[in-house]
């Protein structure tokens, strides 16, 4: 018997990804797809990419609709997950995976980075999915914070793809001001800083700052491609085995003994990461797939997780590098 379940704002992006996901995933089935705007279309008429994969129609909210849902995905806007927690009071029965900022720093909900909370996620009813950047950018971090090699100045540099600025237009996504172009927007202050350096001080990072990050907006649509450096006195060999201990149980991260690059990774849930030493500096490679593990995919991995399901189940996805 497969578990229903529902997306809450099914519009955008993400939740056009999570569709491309669940509807050929072996366990579940989704059961509601409520969005105000997109309210009595056919799903496909919206995400083109469904035509012939589904005849379900989007929603209005109805209460209703949420009674014997194993699992509802939250889709809105950042803000706005809050208040329809709120409002819906649903039982510790259902799993509620929310896709915004709005938990993740949110001591009562499990934060669903898998690759260092997978067992707080087995069973969990609650979970904050992490941000794009935040996910890129802790798979390169936190193996160096959990050897102690981060306690001094870690200098970031990230380039996201278009999409992950949501699918409301913007100058800065506009196709003619974004294609062959690039900017650095939010300099030192991203909102993922928050939850990276919440993660770090529980992996044992004692500094209060020195998480330098440079974001970038890059001329592509969908994908993340990070580069942290630190100073160290720890070989090459040394590296590379702390980062091939700590992924040893990852279910869609790995490491890479050959320089990667982005298109490895997009149409994926994989997290790639490469690392390699330049005098005392240890310089390390992490990317995703912003829409995927950086949203979506590790959405549907928690969920796989809370609801006792095979992790990987769903999210066998290739890699599109032609």
């Amino acid at each position: 018997m497969k578990h229903k379940i529902g997306i809450i704002g099914g519009g955008g992006y993400t939740a056009g990804e999570l569709l491309r996901i669940l509807v050929h995933h072996p366990n579940v089935e989704v059961a509601y797809v409520q969005s105000e705007s997109q309210q009595g279309k056919a799903i496909h008429e919206v995400h083109t990419d469904l035509v012939g994969e589904t005849d379900l129609r989007f929603s209005g909210a109805d209460a209703g609709a949420l009674e014997g849902l194993k699992a509802v995905f939250l889709c809105m806007g950042h803000g706005r997950s809050r208040g329809w927690v709120e409002a819906n009071p649903l039982p510790e029965s259902t799993v509620i995976i929310d896709l915004s900022t709005d938990y993740r720093m949110d001591k009562n909900w499990v934060y669903g980075l898998p690759e260092i909370n997978r067992e707080a996620t087995r069973g969990a009813s609650r979970i904050a999915n992490p941000g794009c950047f935040a996910t890129a950018i802790q798979l390169g971090l936190l193996p160096l914070v959990k050897a102690g090699l981060a306690e001094g100045e870690v200098h970031i540099n990230g380039m996201t793809g278009s999409t992950g600025a949501g699918q409301s237009p913007m100058p800065t996504t506009h196709f003619s001001w974004r294609n062959a172009n690039v900017s650095v927007y939010k300099a030192f202050s991203h909102q993922h800083l928050n939850e990276i350096g919440r993660n770090a001080k529980l992996l044992g990072r004692q500094a209060t700052d020195g998480l330098n990050f440079l974001p970038l907006r890059g001329p592509f649509a969908r994908g993340i491609f990070v580069t942290t450096y630190v100073t160290t006195d720890k070989t090459e060999a040394e590296l590379k085995q702390l980062f091939s201990d700590f992924y040893a149980d990852a279910a869609f991260t790995h490491t890479t003994n050959q320089n990667p690059d982005l298109k490895q990774v997009v149409n994926t849930n994989k997290g790639l990461v490469f690392v390699e030493k330049h005098g005392n500096k240890a310089l390390v490679i992490s990317m995703i797939d912003n829409l995927l593990k950086g949203a979506s995919g590790q959405a549907v991995q928690n969920m796989n997780l809370a609801l006792g399901l095979q992790e990987t189940a769903g999210l066998n996805l290739k890699a599109g590098v032609f």
